[in-house]
């Protein structure tokens, strides 16, 4: 753990402009950390401000590791966590943000059996409950599943969590990279933005969005404090 009185500074890629650090915002400025956040399709990802980041947070989006075809820059941002992963650099992957670490430490990263959209619980193995996932892991624990991709366990990776339909929803690897498939950074509060800019994706699963609306507010009140139990932890015990 580093202790000063300087603030540290984390870089974030974002890939849609509502799927941003929401409820991970306000943790980070809290345990001391400033951030920039950068749009991963028009960035460039070889900057050197990213490589050497204290921080780096891949983000979340509605495309996949399947489509660097169409999207090139993917190319780019798994070869910056190639060097990040194996340098051992702090950095947390959130849904796409985790596909694109598990692809970069060469794992196989594909089309999941179903989707997997709304709030529902995880299964945290005894790793999970001993890391900074550990509150998932209450009886009223929740969190925000919006994905239809999984992947395999890179080698040397540790599984934290898992849900029936995905045996990989959370890992560590090394002493300071987190990868999370699922969104504990979503705040309820801002969810109608994630609603329309998912729409189509929503109506092709058949997820109604009424349901899903009802569901957040009635897990809205604890959201915010389960993040900060997970990301204030996971913060402090950065190198």
């Amino acid at each position: 753990m580093v202790m000063s009185n300087q603030r540290r500074q984390a870089m974030v890629l974002r890939h849609v402009a509502f799927e941003d650090p929401g409820l991970l915002g306000p943790a980070l400025i809290r345990a001391g950390w400033d951030y920039e956040i950068l749009e991963a399709a028009s960035a460039d990802l070889t900057q050197q401000k990213l490589a050497n980041a204290e921080l780096l947070i891949v983000l979340g989006g509605p495309i996949g590791v399947g489509d660097i075809g169409d999207y090139p820059f993917l190319a780019r941002e798994i070869a910056l966590l190639e060097k990040r992963l194996a340098g051992d650099r702090p950095t947390l992957g959130i849904c796409l943000g985790s596909q694109l670490m598990a692809a970069a430490l060469g794992a196989r990263v594909y089309a999941g059996p179903v989707k997997e959209i709304g709030w529902a619980p995880l299964q945290l193995t005894d790793d999970g409950r001993a890391s900074c996932l550990a509150p998932l892991g209450e009886p009223d624990a929740t969190v925000l599943h919006w994905h239809g991709d999984t992947f395999d366990l890179p080698a040397g990776a540790t599984r934290l969590a898992s849900t029936p339909a995905y045996a990989n929803q959370a890992f560590a690897f090394g002493k300071n990279a987190l990868a999370l498939q699922f969104h504990i950074e979503a705040d309820p509060a801002r969810l109608e933005e994630w609603y329309v800019g998912h729409t189509v994706e929503l109506g092709g699963a058949k997820i109604s969005i009424p349901a899903l609306r009802t569901a957040t507010a009635r897990v809205a009140p604890r959201i915010p404090a389960q993040a900060e139990r997970i990301f204030a932890p996971w913060l402090r015990e950065l190198a």
